[in-house]
């Protein structure tokens, strides 16, 4: 049985409960969203695995959405199936180029269906890079929940761990309080702006050996960046 959670993003109420029955009884955790704007939220906060995403939308189509999730660092490798009754080949071409993963037109079969979300899933697992990144001295080690420096065990809070790999996963570029805000504890998570200030001088002060603390650096005005570059 499979862990991996899929996010379904539907209008059709009975197309949308099909499919979560469907791939429920295969194991799969289910997430459920019937316009853009619920399922970007979703994106940002459950972190799916997959998503099926629906072209024709009232409001921000299917479409839409994928491209913006593929303008974003945080989403841009995300597995993306779109479901469509568009037939035409131009429809199919348009939906590739805009980054999904795979395209299904509807009606289509379960078992079709299921075969691709299973090879997409498969060969996004193998791609994940689940190997240690290592910045000067430091070690980060993803799956053994570990941080390294200078062969020293660093001891990190949930939060802390997740903002480190955040940062490390994202290096040289500037995220305002806001965006780690979403990217790192959660859209859906009503904390102010400041507690990120907070975490940011815990996690200083825990990888605060070698100077690896200057890594992490304020941006006056914009909001933090991680990078090897101090100057």
């Amino acid at each position: 049985m499979s862990t991996e959670k899929i996010l379904i993003v539907d209008d059709e109420v009975a197309i949308s409960d099909m499919l979560a029955m469907a791939l429920g009884a295969e194991g799969y955790e289910i997430l459920t969203a019937n316009n853009a704007q619920k399922a970007h939220a979703i994106i940002l906060d459950q972190r799916p695995d997959l998503v099926l995403l629906d072209w024709m939308m009232p409001g921000t189509s299917g479409l839409e959405l994928l491209l913006r999730l593929r303008k974003d660092e945080l989403t841009k490798t995300l597995p993306v199936i779109m479901l469509t009754a568009k037939a035409e080949e131009e429809s199919t071409i348009t939906g590739l180029d805009a980054g999904a993963d795979d395209y299904i037109r509807k009606p289509f079969s379960q078992r079709e269906l299921l075969s691709r979300i299973n090879a997409l899933l498969r060969r996004h697992g193998r791609e994940q890079s689940e190997e240690l990144i290592q910045v000067g001295e430091m070690k980060f080690d993803p799956i053994g929940h570990r941080v390294l420096i200078s062969e020293q065990d660093v001891n990190l809070g949930p939060t802390e761990f997740r903002l480190l790999e955040f940062f490390l996963t994202h290096q040289d570029r500037v995220y305002s309080r806001s965006q780690l805000l979403d990217h790192v504890w959660g859209t859906n998570t009503y904390v102010e702006e400041r507690t990120v200030d907070v975490h940011i001088r815990r996690l200083r002060k825990a990888i605060a050996i070698d100077g690896h603390d200057d890594f992490i650096q304020t941006v006056r005005g914009s909001g933090y960046r991680f990078s090897e570059r101090t100057s």
